[in-house]
C-alpha cells in the first residue's frame, strides 16, 4: 500500500462512560460492544482513511475518563495534533465537565490543536436526553470549534466525525496559500467570545473560565510548595 500522506496523532477525551472507546471500535473494527469495560490509564488504534485523494494514518488514542489516571492521560496532550472532546448526551454532568477538559487542552495541549465537541449517544430515547443539541451547538460556537452529534451504536456520524477533523489538521499542515482559513484562526480556537450576559452551563464567559484555569493551576502549585515548607520544619525541628 505504501506509506501514508499524512500521519496523524488524535486524543478521545471526556468523562467515563460516555463512549469514547466505543466510538473508536465502531471506526476501526466496525463493530460495537453493550459492555462497559473501563479504559485503564490509555489504549490506541490505528486507521487509515482517505481523504481527497490523500492516505492518512490515524493514530487514535483513547483516554481515560476517571480522575485517578489523569496524571497519565495529560502527557499525550502534547504530541496531539486533534483532539475530541465527547460527552454524553443523556448524562448532563458530563457535558458540564466539558469546560474542564477545555482548561485541560488549553494547560497541556499545543496551541494550534484542532478540537471538535462531540455529543454521543444520540441512539438513545430522546426521553433520556439531558443535553440538547442547541446547547451542545451554543457551547460549540463560544469556543469556536466544530461540533457532531454521534452513535457509536447505530455508526452514525462516526466516519464523519474523524474525517472532519483529519481534514482541518490537513488544512492546517498544507502550505498557508492553500489553506481557507489562517494560522492564526486556529491559535485562537481557545480564545471564546465574550458573552454579554450568562445563562446556564454554556453561558458563562470563554474569558473568565480561561483566567479561572491557570488561577487554580497556580494556588495548587503555591499549596504545595507551602506543604513542602511546612515538612522541611518538621524534620528540622527545635533546636
Amino acid at each position: 500500500m505504501g506509506n501514508p500522506d499524512y500521519c496523524m496523532k488524535l486524543l478521545l477525551i471526556g468523562d467515563s462512560g460516555v463512549g469514547k472507546s466505543c466510538l473508536l471500535l465502531r471506526l476501526c473494527d466496525d463493530s460495537f460492544s453493550k459492555s462497559f469495560i473501563t479504559t485503564i490509564g490509555i489504549d490506541f488504534k490505528v486507521k487509515t482513511i482517505d481523504l481527497e485523494g490523500k492516505r492518512v494514518r490515524l493514530q487514535i488514542w483513547d483516554t481515560a475518563g476517571q480522575e485517578r489516571f489523569r496524571t497519565i492521560t495529560t502527557a499525550y496532550y502534547r504530541g496531539a495534533m486533534g483532539i475530541l472532546l465527547v460527552y454524553d448526551i443523556t448524562d448532563q454532568a458530563s457535558f458540564s465537565n466539558i469546560r474542564n477538559w477545555i482548561g485541560s487542552i488549553a494547560e497541556y495541549a499545543s496551541e494550534n490543536v484542532n478540537v471538535i465537541l462531540v455529543g454521543n449517544k444520540v441512539d438513545m430515547d430522546e426521553t433520556n436526553r439531558k443535553v440538547e443539541t442547541a446547547e451542545g451547538q451554543a457551547l460549540a460556537d463560544e469556543f469556536q470549534i466544530k461540533f457532531f452529534e454521534t452513535s457509536a451504536k447505530t455508526n452514525t456520524n462516526v466516519h464523519e466525525v474523524f474525517a472532519s477533523i483529519a481534514l482541518d489538521i490537513k488544512q492546517r499542515l498544507e502550505p498557508q496559500t492553500n489553506q481557507p482559513r489562517t494560522h492564526s484562526d486556529y491559535s485562537r480556537q481557545f480564545e471564546p467570545r465574550q458573552v454579554q450576559q450568562s445563562s446556564g452551563c454554556c453561558g458563562a464567559s470563554g474569558w473568565k473560565f480561561r483566567w479561572d484555569a491557570r488561577t487554580v493551576i497556580e494556588e495548587e502549585q503555591e499549596e504545595e510548595e507551602d506543604d513542602d515548607d511546612e515538612e522541611d520544619v518538621a524534620e528540622i525541628g527545635p533546636g
